[in-house]
């Protein structure tokens, strides 16, 4: 949502001469780029448990952070008042620390202004995620009756369920952006968050399942068709899993299902292509910009612009438009992912991932919706080509070395392949491997891609919303861990 400019001034109760003021302080001071970034953000969020209000809260966080760029040093500070008084402190705070080092003359002049500048006001028939009714103006008495309604459609679906907590959480904040090149930049974020975990019990078996929808939408994202959703894929493959196995490990080929998959495109690949990795020399893509990196048929962008998406922006947190960034173009690496200081140092327009926690945390280059698109073929037949593997559709607690691009999934739901036919269900299987040669070894690309909406959270330093999302492929060679 975008409001008037006067809404946002009034909000953390500044004007633009002293948003001037404070930019003056810093440069005065020696820094050559610095920017503000005010948030008032306010959280609720309720549980229901065994059909009870288990716990509930609401709060809200309010400040502004201050950064200064000398050279390649970077100053920062923030307070959480916006008083003159308090954000002068907290000016000269930051510009102290990035001056205070003596700075190469030549490095100085890299990063004296932004690649690019971004004036013009936002635009609310631009804005990707309008809230129809503000979360902040709905009692939290609004939502018991959906949790309810939820836990009531679960139950309905499988005599076996017998626990079910239902989690509501929602955020709404309020930005305002102010940089030394006086582009000033003002929107507000909705963000929501419905989860339920459900625990089902067949004998002495247990299963535990856990399904989220998050997205950048007001109240009225809490439609009947939207518990619907959560409510079937609750409960979906219920049989399946409580029969699955630990499969017998090894190298084999491995079928990555369309949606939830992307995590693993997220983690083992994705964040060597953020740019400060690459810039710093710490990815295993740092100087294989213009080479190809894998088959032609494969395009992985990172997308800021997908409405309602829970990584979607309308700009980044350094007031930088958002856009659909292809990382990987017909097989060759085509973009890092930049925030303003890396796209300066390699000469090129940030591409709208500079990202931060909230005020209190300096924006790096972060992901918001990554995804590997759709090619031309057909899920069943990549499926039948497969002689003997395994089919994964979701993943979870991964862990990955950035550098190397080693790493290890642990498979959450899956199948056996045998002579291109799913059999036996199967779990506690991680899947082991590199993510530049996993994504060398895609030998095929279903026409299915698909962005899964869970609630995908990127913990780099400073937790932010993100998604992710891709095809039925095929990597025709990883480690399974099993028997």
């Amino acid at each position: 949502m975008i409001n008037i400019q006067q809404y946002y001034l009034d909000t953390f109760q500044v004007t633009v001469p002293e948003l001037e003021k404070i930019i003056g302080i810093i440069q005065d001071q020696g820094s050559n780029y610095a920017d503000l970034f005010f948030e008032n953000t306010s959280y609720r969020d309720l549980l229901l448990k065994d059909g009870e209000v288990s716990s509930g809260g609401f709060h809200v966080d309010y400040g502004v952070g201050i950064r200064a760029l000398k050279g390649d040093k970077t100053g920062y500070a923030y307070s959480e008042n916006t008083d003159m008084a308090s954000m002068v402190n907290a000016a000269k705070a930051a510009s102290s620390i990035a001056t205070g080092v003596r700075i190469n003359a030549t490095t100085a002049a890299m990063i004296d202004k932004p690649t690019k500048a971004y004036p013009g006001k936002p635009n609310p028939l631009a804005d990707r995620y309008p809230m129809l009714a503000d979360w902040r103006d709905c009692p939290t008495s609004d939502f018991l009756p959906i949790l309810q309604k939820l836990k009531a459609k679960i139950e309905a679906k499988d005599p076996r369920i017998i626990k079910i907590i239902a989690i509501l959480s929602t955020q709404v904040s309020d930005l305002l952006m102010f940089n030394s090149s006086y582009e000033l930049k003002y929107e507000t974020r909705p963000l929501a968050t419905l989860a339920v975990s459900v625990i089902c019990k067949s004998g002495e078996k247990v299963l535990n399942t856990h399904v989220s929808r998050s997205y950048r939408m007001g109240f009225e994202m809490l439609s009947d068709h939207l518990l619907d959703e959560i409510a079937e894929a609750a409960v979906r493959n219920i049989d399946d899993k409580l029969e699955a196995k630990r499969p017998k490990g090894g190298q084999m080929p491995v079928v990555l299902g369309a949606g939830a998959s992307g995590i693993l495109l997220h983690e083992a690949m994705g964040h060597a292509f953020e740019a400060d990795f690459n810039r710093k020399g710490q990815s295993i893509f740092a100087d294989k910009m213009g080479q190809k990196v894998c088959d032609s048929c494969i395009n992985v962008v990172d997308d800021g612009t997908i409405r309602g998406n829970r990584g979607a922006l309308n700009f980044d947190d350094e007031g930088v438009p958002a856009q659909r960034t292809y990382m990987i173009k017909d097989g060759v690496l085509a973009s890092y992912l930049h925030d303003r200081i890396s796209a300066k140092y390699y000469d090129v327009a940030p591409t709208g991932n500079g990202r931060r926690e909230s005020f209190r945390y300096n924006p790096i280059p972060r992901m918001r919706a990554t995804y590997m698109e759709s090619a031309g073929s057909q899920p069943a037949d990549i499926i039948a080509s497969v002689k003997k593997g395994i089919y994964v559709d979701e993943f979870t607690n991964g862990q990955v070395k950035i550098g190397e691009g080693d790493f290890t999934f642990y498979v959450k739901s899956g199948y056996l392949i045998e002579n291109g036919k799913l059999t036996q269900p199967i779990n506690d299987v991680n899947i082991i491997g590199n993510g530049p040669k996993a994504l060398a070894d895609i030998v095929a690309v279903g026409n299915d891609n698909k962005v899964d909406e869970s609630g995908w959270t990127c913990g780099k330093e400073q937790n932010v919303p993100v998604s992710c999302g891709m095809p039925t492929v095929l990597v025709k060679n990883l480690t399974v861990g099993g028997n």
